[in-house]
């Protein structure tokens, strides 16, 4: 009972992040629920008893599955069992392509008395030698085989089914700060350290401008904006303004047209709001780095470059900026909206499992393939954004991407009012942060 009570809730854990149609390396899991939330297709199971997972493709060494090239690799309490932890992470890690995420569980050491009893008692499996690892052992042991941590999750307060009792405490005490010191599973996500960057990687860049009301800042950008890669273009979506921001985007684009090395692109778009200007900007973009610039200009464009380099460098899959660092312009954000940025960083920390600073600062920069694989699974948060900004770091935590964030010195607007309403807005991310706790955290 305490196994099949186990393992269905860790098939839930784990299926948050390893979806139906990611490519799964499964190394001689403990039980096959783990396996079902998945197509067969879609798994492969190393272990020395193929029988026990008839329908499964099977290999018997991890060292087989290396053309296999998953998406993802569990490692449900295997780390415990191993008698040099080094030498095994070393031949998962010859296993994993730069995009492969490895899930590993392991018992936290608070158990381990209760944890010994229950195997004396025959409710548990006994492994002779077990280990006893600590969140800081992995750490380093990550550091000495060249994985690194995206983010630690700890569930489960009572391992074994009591009706109601254990459903109603591991979904909604368990998650909670203080009680999930006490918690029962460590569950770890690694990513392989990316190797050093290839020079013949194409690090042209499209930089998303949308612009509401933005007619004094566009001449500015033009300015502005630093080249980066070799064949940059600039994207200006206009959304419904009531000034002259349209015919100021047309001036500049035929004025810097004969001058400017980058491809020009201006478009106005059919919908409303940020996220549906942004999108249509990505929908045009050529080039395989997107950015988004938000065309106050509040965060200098002076500093994009920053953020190209963490992206190309490697240093993370998922690019935000930080306005919370430096010290800010007077008038820059208003003391509201500073305590309501803060409020917000520590409560999407909290239910991401890594730390943000700053979630509502608009420039971001990713990959074209982030970008579709997190438009592919937006609908897993619901349709609340109206920025775009929440869909994308949710999508990107979802999808276990590191996520680095670059500080910039925010700056005043120079021209315009700002397009935030500060309690509609701030409401509807309330709301939103409610459903994606619901998603992710409470589960």
């Amino acid at each position: 009972m305490i196994k099949n009570y186990y393992y269905r809730l860790l098939s839930t854990y784990i299926s948050v992040y390893a979806r139906s149609g990611d490519k799964v390396l499964f190394i001689e899991p403990g039980n096959s629920t783990l396996l079902t939330r998945f197509s067969t297709d879609d798994v492969l199971v190393v272990t020395t008893d193929p029988e026990r997972f008839a329908g499964y493709s099977t290999v018997e060494n991890v060292r087989n599955a290396r053309q296999w090239e998953p998406d993802y690799i569990i490692l449900d309490g295997n780390l415990q069992r191993e008698t040099d932890v080094i030498a095994y992470l070393e031949i998962i890690n010859a296993v994993c392509t730069s995009s492969t995420r490895v899930i590993l569980t392991y018992y936290s050491m608070l158990w381990k008395p209760l944890v010994k009893i229950a195997t004396v008692l025959g409710l548990r499996e006994k492994f002779p030698g077990e280990n006893w690892i600590t969140p800081e052992d992995i750490l380093n042991f990550t550091r000495l085989t060249d994985f690194e941590r995206i983010k630690r999750q700890t569930r489960l307060l009572i391992p074994l089914h009591i009706p109601f009792l254990s459903d109603f405490i591991n979904r909604w005490l368990a998650p909670l700060p203080f009680f999930n010191l006490f918690s029962f599973l460590n569950i770890e996500i690694l990513r392989p350290v990316p190797a050093a960057t290839d020079v013949s990687e194409d690090h042209s860049v499209s930089i998303i401008i949308p612009v509401r009301n933005e007619s004094g800042n566009i001449k500015t950008a033009f300015e502005r904006i630093p080249v980066m890669g070799p064949n940059d273009e600039l994207i200006f979506v206009e959304g419904n303004s009531t000034d002259n921001t349209w015919e100021e985007l047309q001036e500049c684009r035929d004025t810097y047209a004969q001058t400017d090395p980058r491809t020009i692109k201006i478009a106005q778009q059919e919908g409303k709001g940020k996220k549906d200007a942004v999108y249509k900007g990505f929908s045009m973009a050529a080039n395989p780095i997107l950015m988004i610039l938000d065309g106050d200009l509040t965060v200098p464009p002076e500093d994009l470059p920053k953020f190209y380099y963490a992206l190309t460098s490697k240093k993370g899959e998922f690019i935000n900026g930080c306005r919370l660092v430096y010290s800010l312009e007077d008038e820059a954000m208003r003391f509201l909206n500073m305590i309501g940025n803060k409020l917000f960083a520590i409560a999407f920390s909290y239910v991401l499992g890594q730390n943000l600073k700053d979630t509502l600062c608009g420039t971001k920069v990713f990959t074209r393939n982030t970008f579709k694989r997190i438009k592919a699974n937006q609908t897993f948060f619901g349709d609340f954004d109206p920025f775009g900004d929440f869909d994308m770091i949710f999508g990107a935590d979802r999808l276990c991407l590191k996520i680095i964030e670059v500080p910039v010195r925010y700056q005043a607007r120079t021209y315009g009012d700002t397009n935030i309403s500060r309690f509609r807005h701030g409401w509807i991310l309330l709301k939103m942060l409610l459903f994606v706790c619901r998603k992710l955290k409470f589960i």
